[in-house]
């Protein structure tokens, strides 16, 4: 179909066009900039064009009519092309080290230009993960491991390790491809797959791994400059056999120590250097690889000369003789030698020997028999055994037997700790570490998705290859004995694996010292920024002074840091024994990055969609096993305490860090979980065993938005104790166009009020035309499925009589009768205000319950649950139970007590005995009164002047009557109140209290008329005409009082009113005699009428009711049991 363009010429002026066209190019440059999110988390944000930041879009207006439609909405939500912009220009910040680099060279305040980033696969991810995954272990560790734990099951060990990286890997490569990782690496990846908590809990025990790393690199470092290159600097010597392991560990500490001060001081001046020397490190580990198989190949036609000197079966070391014999002939004489003087009293040939060595010969064995010698065979299986055994070959003959006293301080080759299985699983574990580099550079990549799962799997299978291939080498090319001997002592101190390298054990020496010293480097810078993107993402509040730097953004605090938390290792001085810690912190984070995987994988959430497809949840289950697994295996006791640390991280977090809202996986998880759980409640209503209070607390706001009673809040924490469903819910009027604003400032004031008195629940706003339609509608809908509330709480308007609007208490009358026709508890509390806050603690007291009808047991349920909080667990609970005149008291007590007995209840029982007694005056009065004002109000049509003036005639007529007639009964009728002056004289001012607010009962008749049959007449109707009559003459006011004047008999009032009142002040009378002085009363509601014109009574009997109680609880049940005798 066509279009119609409309052409416009263009004008004359080209340099205003061309300044137009510069001011455009500044504008789309502008659209780059990074900006500071503030209403963030303090931490500037990636220019992520999924993150909205309109400003510059504001600055620029759409001309045209093309998008006519959508112009007015261009500023939130910008056109497409715009859009596809700001994707194709994103750039992000390179990691490591450098932004120090740019720092050092930026000139004046103008930095150069971040250059996209160029590195590939090869040079961007695999040398970097090859470089820390092999490491100090191999060098130093591996052939003890595979003399100790034999070839098979050191296949094992490797196997499992290995294994547990490549599914962590896999796992990590899914994450990794399911969109950009900033800065942070896997610290990224699991804090925004499984949330903050998790996040900062295992970012903090990947940060104290690498930490522990450094330490392990360090000594290892050491230990080879003073046992291979150098071992007379020494400071401490051993001058006795059993003090070289302390000589040791004393010098390890000592130049550990040195060794640290000199890397953090690298580090913290020039950290580039650091970087630029990585590729010199990483060449000497492939040099150092390399020489091992060209050794091997060697060892096939000419294998290298490293005799073993063994004594019987066992072996010596081979420092302080230089010969293996007992004598020699020099000049036809036999002289001893110096392996003699090491066994002898004495170098006399006739000297008293060891009798071990007196009874064995002396034999040389090769130490590398090489590749085809068939010694595979031999050390197909494992050597375990205690701290200070002797390393021995079971081929030779032995006579005598061992002497641990006495062998100690001979020169045997002797086990430095006691070895098994699980120890050398924890030891070789970190030689495994190291898969993460990759992600960690993902910023400096040429495209991070595609070459992150290659170049980290090529990785691993690499080096798992170099493993399992050393593994067998070295069992097929070096004697048992050496490879059990951990530091060479038998080869006089040369380094095992060098023995079988060529051309010299020299390049194996260098190389593995300079590979130990570019791990430990390496650690040393990535972990300060690791606890530094975790500072600065502010879930951990004590961390955020490690979030600072230089003002190139060098973490400087965290370097100190991570430096002091590295002096630990280097205190604890034993690689062997470093090696299982940060092994630990190790597993605790692939374990996590493998749940991450399987969480997402299993949820589907929409956002899932990672590049890499060859993931499963399955595989990532498995790897989360695996690592569990090796962390137990390893140490039991480590494991729980990297545990524990971790748990206790993620509660702090939870519980005092900053909320983070990253669409993180296990959110998804509690949604789903939430969904299914909900489908499940909806199936059938819970049974009365499972029956909790599930409570809708109706606030009332002022004006500003603030919580009226906040102590509505603190009963509902008192009687929820953090269990089952609050729903907290407020009805504002008007239109939801109009109230918006407003409803999200309640809905704060109400979540921070609710936060101040620890209520947790949930928070609804309902704007609504009208506030009896907005509360229908919470006690209709509020809630979901089957997590619905079942008990309705609110306070008791105390105001309603001072109240100009009738809706005040009709709208209370309103929600009684709802919350029993959708079968709902009701609960009404008078006087909250003064009710106890969370911080009280009552030494003592009572909670008075008074049972006068059974409405599902409520009464006897909600005392329980109060006492279970800290406020109310000293209270005492009382039992109140009303009698008639054909009951049986003494039974029903009895009765009564079974009852709490059956229910497991502690409470005193008491049963109150209510005759039947004469109806006093008292009650006459107040009912016609009641009446009276009810029906005048309805029907006269006075101003509001003169209903003010007619009003105080009402009280001066009442008070006597009231006072006259209660004087004259008072024998006759046994009226249980007191007639003293004082109380007379308080009831005559409550009644004209009660009497003056009549008048705001009056301002109905403005709204509505009542229909004749809601008015109970006490008069005739010809009278009634005859002063309607007089009522419209000039001398109104005198009808009115004439009126008045008239005393209707008691017997034409509304006798069922009569009996209510007379119901209503007996059993106050009781409730005041017993329960005045209790910390809380809970008592039944009665019920509303059905006829809604005696609503005003109504009220009128629960004031009576209530009359001279302070903290009441008014309890009406749901109309099902909610508590039972049964298990």
């Amino acid at each position: 179909m066509p279009t119609n363009f409309t052409v416009v010429p263009v004008k004359d002026g080209t340099g205003k066009a061309k300044e137009g066209n510069e001011e455009e190019d500044v504008d789309e440059n502008n659209v780059l900039k990074e900006e500071e999110d503030p209403t963030g988390d303090g931490v500037p944000k990636e220019n992520s064009p999924f993150i909205n930041s309109t400003d510059h879009d504001k600055n620029t207006s759409y001309d045209g009519n093309n998008m006519a439609l959508f112009e007015e909405e261009m500023d939130s939500h910008p056109m497409v092309s715009s859009f596809l912009d700001k994707l194709v220009n994103y750039t992000n910040l390179t990691q490591g080290a450098h932004e120090h680099e740019e720092a050092d060279e930026e000139e004046g305040s103008k930095k150069k230009t971040v250059k996209s980033p160029q590195m590939g696969t090869f040079m961007g991810v695999y040398l970097p993960s090859l470089q820390n995954i092999l490491g100090v272990i191999l060098f130093l560790r591996l052939t003890w491991i595979v003399g100790t734990a034999g070839i098979s099951e050191s296949l094992a060990i490797v196997g499992l390790c290995c294994s547990c990286t490549m599914l962590t890997a896999i796992s990590m490569s899914a994450i990794a491809t399911n969109g950009v990782v900033p800065a942070g690496g896997s610290y990224y990846m699991i804090s925004r797959s499984l949330g903050p908590e998790f996040g900062g809990a295992v970012g903090l025990c990947f940060y104290l791994g690498t930490t522990f790393a450094g330490s392990m690199y360090i000594l290892g470092t050491i230990e080879i400059l003073l046992t291979y290159i150098v071992p007379q600097a020494a400071i401490f010597r051993a001058k006795r056999k059993e003090e070289e392991v302390d000589a040791l560990l004393n010098n390890m500490r000592v130049y550990g120590t040195c060794c640290l001060s000199f890397m953090a001081i690298v580090v913290f001046v020039g950290v580039k250097y650091v970087n630029k020397l990585a590729l010199v490190f990483l060449a000497c580990v492939i040099l150092s690889i390399f020489s091992i198989y060209a050794g091997v190949i060697k060892s096939i036609f000419d294998p290298p000369d490293f005799p073993v000197c063994m004594l019987g079966n066992r072996t010596l070391q081979n420092h302080n003789f230089d010969k293996c014999l007992k004598t020699e002939i020099i000049d036809n004489l036999t002289v001893t030698t110096k392996l003699w003087k090491l066994f002898c009293d004495g170098p006399n040939i006739n000297a008293t020997c060891n009798e071990y060595f007196t009874n064995n010969n002396l034999t040389l064995i090769q130490g590398i028999p090489g590749l085809t010698s068939g010694v595979i065979f031999e050390n197909m299986w494992s050597e375990y055994g205690p701290l200070g055994m002797l390393v021995e070959n079971r081929k030779l003959s032995s006579f005598g037997e061992s002497n641990p006293t006495k062998d100690i301080y001979l020169p045997y080759v002797v086990n430095d700790i006691s070895t098994f299985f699980t120890l050398l699983v924890g030891i070789y574990f970190p030689s495994v570490t190291g898969i993460m580099a990759g992600s960690n550079r993902s910023g400096d990549l040429r495209d991070a998705q595609k070459s992150i799962p290659i170049g980290t799997i090529l990785a691993i299978a690499t080096t798992s290859f170099i493993y399992i291939s050393s593994v067998v080498l070295f069992g097929a090319c070096i004697e048992g004995v050496l490879l059990r001997d951990k530091f060479g002592d038998s080869v006089k101190g040369n380094l095992v694996i060098g023995t079988l390298s060529w051309p010299s054990p020299w390049v194996i020496v260098i190389g593995s010292f300079f590979s130990c010293c570019g791990a430990g480097l390496q650690s040393l810078t990535g972990a300060p920024r690791l606890l530094q993107a975790i500072a600065r993402d502010g879930i951990i509040p004590f961390l955020q002074v490690f979030g600072h730097g230089k003002a190139n953004g060098e973490p400087t605090w965290a370097l100190l840091l991570t430096a002091g938390i590295c002096e630990i290792g280097i205190i604890i001085a034993s690689l062997d024994a470093v090696a299982p810690i940060l092994s630990m912190f190790f597993l605790m984070c692939y374990m996590f990055v493998n749940l991450a995987c399987a969480v997402q994988t299993l949820l589907r959430t929409p956002n899932w969609r990672p590049r890499f497809k060859y993931y499963h949840w399955a595989l990532s289950f498995l790897g989360m096993s695996l690592c569990l697994a090796i962390m137990f295996i390893s140490s039991w006791y480590y494991a729980i305490t990297a545990m524990a640390i971790a748990g206790c991280i993620y509660k702090y977090i939870e519980y005092r860090g900053a909320e983070k809202e990253w669409g993180d996986g296990i959110r998804g998880l509690s949604l789903n979980a939430a969904r299914y759980a909900l489908i499940r409640l909806e199936d059938a209503p819970p049974h009365t065993k499972n029956w909790r209070p599930q409570i809708l607390v109706l606030l009332n706001l002022d004006s500003v938005q603030g919580v009226k009673h906040p102590r509505l809040l603190s009963l509902t924490t008192q009687l929820k104790a953090g269990k089952g469903l609050t729903i907290v819910a407020n009805v504002l009027q008007g239109t939801y166009l109009m109230k918006e604003a407003e409803a999200k400032k309640a809905e704060q004031n109400i979540k921070s009020a609710m936060s101040a008195e620890r209520t947790k629940g949930f928070v609804h706003v309902v704007v609504s035309s009208n506030l009896r339609d907005g509360i229908s509608h919470l006690i209709q809908s509020a809630g979901l499925g089957g997590m619905k509330h079942n008990t309705v709480l609110m306070g008791w308007p105390g105001t309603w009589r001072q109240s100009s609007d009738p809706l005040s208490w009709r709208n209370f009358i309103e929600t009684v009768r709802e919350t029993t026709a959708a079968h709902q508890a009701l609960l009404v509390a008078k006087n909250v205000d003064s009710f106890p806050t969370n911080q009280d603690h009552l030494g003592s007291g009572t909670i008075d319950v008074w049972w006068v009808v059974h409405d599902g047991g409520m009464l006897m349920l909600l005392p329980f649950l109060l006492r279970q909080h800290k406020v109310w667990k000293k209270c005492k609970m009382r039992i109140f139970t009303v009698a008639q005149m054909d009951d049986n008291s003494i039974q029903m007590k009895k009765d009564l007590q079974m009852f709490l007995y059956q229910l497991r209840l502690d409470a005193e029982v008491e049963v109150v005995e209510m005759h039947d007694n004469d109806i006093s005056a008292f009650t006459y009065e107040k009912t016609l009164v009641m009446e009276q004002r009810s029906q005048m109000l309805k029907q006269m049509h006075l101003s509001r002047t003169e209903r003010e003036r007619e009003i105080q005639s009402i009280t001066d007529e009442s008070r006597s009557s009231i006072r006259r007639k209660n004087h004259g009964a008072t024998e006759n009728l046994n009226v249980s109140r007191q007639s003293s002056t004082a109380e007379d004289t308080q009831e005559d001012e409550a009644q004209l209290i009660h009497d003056k607010n009549t008048a705001s009962h009056v301002a109905m008749n403005d709204k509505a008329e009542a229909g004749p049959d809601q008015v109970h007449m006490t008069w005739t109707k010809d009278k009634l005409l005859t002063e309607r009559n007089r009522s419209r003459e000039p001398n109104a006011n005198m009808a009115v009082r004439d009126l008045f004047n008239m005393k209707p008999e008691w017997e034409s009032l509304n006798q069922s009113n009569v009996r209510r009142m007379h119901t209503a002040v007996k059993l106050n009378e009781v409730v005041v005699n017993r329960s005045q002085g209790a910390q809380l009363v809970l008592l039944n509601m009665p019920g509303p009428p059905k006829n809604r014109g005696g609503d005003e009574n109504y009220m009128e009997f629960l004031e009576v009711l209530l009359e001279g109680l302070s903290h009441v609880l008014l309890v009406r049940g749901g109309g099902r049991e909610v508590i039972t005798i049964y298990s």
